[in-house]
């Protein structure tokens, strides 16, 4: 079974979203990633990565970044309920109960992912979304902690215009579904720009007690202040709040797959105990980058978050006041050593602070009671890097980075004992190195080769999980990546084909476990072994025209082979060696279909085929593999010269899948199960004006 997968692989290969075509030649443009400092092509850039497209991000459900993500190979996003979302990159999610772990998010260049490890990623707001790059597989040497890779998401409005432009989007679904979004692009003058993106979206959820409720607004702004200098301004402020509903035991599930939690033993149900989180919000940047001349240049940004966080849970209220700040700087150099050789040089560094004060109490049906446990807790990282590159000919490209990290953490307890004196947790100097090469055997075919370091240190949220005890044994996770790929665009560019195979030899991996009351602490598992080919494929079968019933017919396909075992892994009595990795399947298939027809007639479909998934260390339990068809079909009206009207309809899981999307890891009492939506339909319209100053 393996060999035929591997054979698979080795016919697919890799899709470069946000393809845009040249009408006159028919050839698709080059595309181009904001990667190490510089934009440059990713044909031949030496990392594995992907770029995400407005038009690939609102493909399918505006609501959700799910389906666009897990078209990329190698990540693994999922829904246990509207806005609970987790999402892992060349990973599991065995360390993440619900948001980010492990990965590295930046939104406008400004770190996303708090001093504590932790990444609201469910905060952000898709619409407002111009771009996402995806860096796959460790890259500590630069971006500071991470053992999966970097997101970087850059918002709407920071590409100059020169007139004003309103988008308003209205959409409407099953279970109670209505969405508001708004982007508005305000020009202020030549050199100023204002940009809006505010949005709602409310649901009632597929099962019992899963109600959503997200209220968002983001504002941008770019100043460019003189000939070789640029202010931009990121912030936003987002108010969710989403209910619970907890997992369901194979029984249950099979009995009414729409209920939540029911009681069990002494525990009450979710929805008696209003289970929930509701998150409130600030995060706000200020960034400056000047050319101090046409070689050097200097970036400089500072930021900051206030998150005010309540969680009713089975068992307690929790109530977090997490504030954090930083700032990320460095110096760019770039020279002509000669004609043939080009050099750059990079140095800065990225440090973050943040407080945190987590206060659980017992919840009388979703009301704080006594308090059970108070603690304030304090991390800090920074991260210094060095990174140079030399490219000969536009052919031969060669980097080599280090990062030297330095995580710590402090905690004092408040409550049931009030502690005299901060205690520290430290986890040492780390140093990242990073080797990469690039080579551009011919101007449409590039091989490409990795080495690097992974480490991530534990989180806040795994320090101080939910059972009220602070963790004093977890050790940060470290590792190897070995990697080889190749891109290669054929015919003209209207075939783009990518593959990657690697190997990351993973020490003391963090997985999440559960005590008998349902709270979770963390631990950490020995050794990883975690090897995976990533390929896929991307054709223009159709290329675009003005003519004809199709005036173009794309098609992409996108497959991930995972070979993820535990090398070494005992807990207590039990012994996981040779295990397969929890909550990752060995394959995962998306083919995705773009057809446009006369009359911006537009269909997006989707295909996703996922294999069984181990969700318990012993591999006793297995989530179902499953298909998933989704489909778009949008129509688009020009108003005048200025104007566009465009109404759609789509559907979620067409051939009606039982499937369970966003399971429960190791959960006690077999509650594994948060099953998805059946068959549901959505519906919306989008107005477009452009109107002169």
């Amino acid at each position: 079974m393996k060999r035929s997968y591997l054979l698979t692989a080795l016919c697919l290969c890799s899709k470069l979203y946000a393809q845009t075509t040249d009408s006159t030649s028919n050839r698709l443009e080059q595309v181009e990633i904001k990667a190490y400092f510089n934009k440059q092509p990713l044909l031949r850039l030496t990392s594995s990565a992907a770029v995400l497209s407005p038009d690939m991000i609102q493909s399918q459900q505006s609501p959700s970044l799910v389906s666009a993500m897990n078209t990329v190979p190698g990540i693994r996003m999922e829904e246990r309920s509207p806005g609970s979302y987790r999402l892992a990159l060349r990973g599991s999610m065995i360390r993440s109960p619900f948001g980010v772990r492990n990965i590295k998010v930046y939104i406008d260049d400004f770190p996303l992912t708090d001093a504590g490890g932790n990444t609201y990623l469910n905060l952000i707001d898709p619409y407002a979304i111009d771009q996402i790059n995806i860096l796959k597989g460790p890259d500590g040497s630069i971006y500071g902690a991470n053992s999966g890779g970097v997101l970087s998401i850059y918002s709407k409005g920071f590409n100059p215009v020169n007139k004003p432009a309103v988008n308003l989007q209205l959409t409407g679904g099953s279970y109670g579904l209505f969405q508001q979004q708004l982007n508005a692009v305000l020009p202020i003058n030549k050199t100023q720009q204002l940009t809006v993106n505010q949005s709602w979206t409310r649901s009632d959820g597929y099962r019992q007690h899963s109600a959503l409720n997200k209220k968002n607004i983001q504002l941008n702004y770019n100043w460019l202040y003189s000939d070789h200098s640029e202010l931009k301004f990121t912030g936003f402020y987002a108010d969710l709040g989403y209910q619970t509903p907890g997992g369901l035991t194979l029984a249950q599930l099979e009995s009414d797959r729409r209920q939540s939690r029911p009681k069990a033993g002494p525990n009450p149900s979710a929805a008696e105990q209003r289970a929930a989180i509701y998150d409130k919000t600030f995060f706000s940047g200020v960034s400056n980058q000047t050319h101090i001349s046409s070689k050097l240049t200097l970036f400089a940004n500072i930021f900051g978050s206030s998150n005010q966080i309540k969680n009713p849970f089975i068992t307690n209220y929790e109530k977090r006041d997490e504030k954090n700040w930083g700032t990320r700087l460095y110096l760019s150099y770039m020279d002509l050593i000669s004609k043939s050789l080009k050099y750059e040089f990079q140095l800065g560094l990225e440090a973050q602070k943040g407080w945190y004060d987590v206060d659980n109490y017992d919840n009388n049906q979703g009301t704080a009671g006594n308090p059970q446990a108070q603690d304030k807790l304090e991390n800090s990282q920074q991260s210094f890097f060095v990174r140079t590159q030399l490219t000969w000919l536009e052919r031969l490209q060669l980097e080599l980075s280090m990062g030297l990290n330095e995580n710590k953490m402090s905690y004092q307890q408040r409550y049931p004992i009030m502690q005299a004196d901060k205690a520290a947790l430290h986890f040492g100097h780390t140093w990242m190195p990073r080797a990469a090469l690039s080579y551009l055997v011919a101007p449409a075919i590039a091989f490409r080769a990795s080495i690097s370091k992974g480490f991530s240190a534990p989180t806040i949220a795994e320090v101080r999980s939910s059972d009220n005890r602070i963790n004093t044994d977890l050790r940060p996770e470290t590792g190897t990546n070995h990697e080889l790929g190749i891109r290669w665009h054929l015919w003209n560019g209207r075939v783009v084909l990518d593959a990657a195979t690697y190997t990351y030899q993973m020490n003391d991996a963090i997985i999440r476990q559960v005590r008998e009351n349902g709270a979770e602490y963390f631990q950490n598992a020995g050794k990883i072994d975690q090897k995976g080919i990533e390929t896929s494929l991307s054709a223009y079968l159709i290329s675009p025209r003005s003519s004809g019933i199709f005036r173009s017919l794309q098609f992409a396909s996108n497959f991930s082979y995972h070979d993820y075992v535990f090398k070494t892994y005992k807990a207590g009595e039990h012994d996981f060696s040779g295990n397969k990795l929890t909550a990752v399947p060995n394959t995962v298939l998306v083919n995705t279909l773009h057809i446009l027809f006369p009359h911006e007639l537009r269909m997006d479909l989707l295909s996703n085929l996922t294999s069984a998934i181990p969700l318990d260390d012993a591999n006793t339990v297995y989530a179902k593999r499953y298909h998933l068809l989704q489909g778009k079909v949008s129509w688009t009206k020009t108003i005048g010269r200025k104007h566009h009207l465009k109404f759609f309809v789509g559907a979620d899981n067409l051939l009606n899948e039982k499937y369970s999307l966003g399971n429960d890891i190791n959960a006690f009492g077999g509650r594994y199960f948060n099953p998805a939506p059946l068959r549901n339909y959505y519906a919306g319209m989008n107005i477009n004006f452009k109107t002169t100053p």
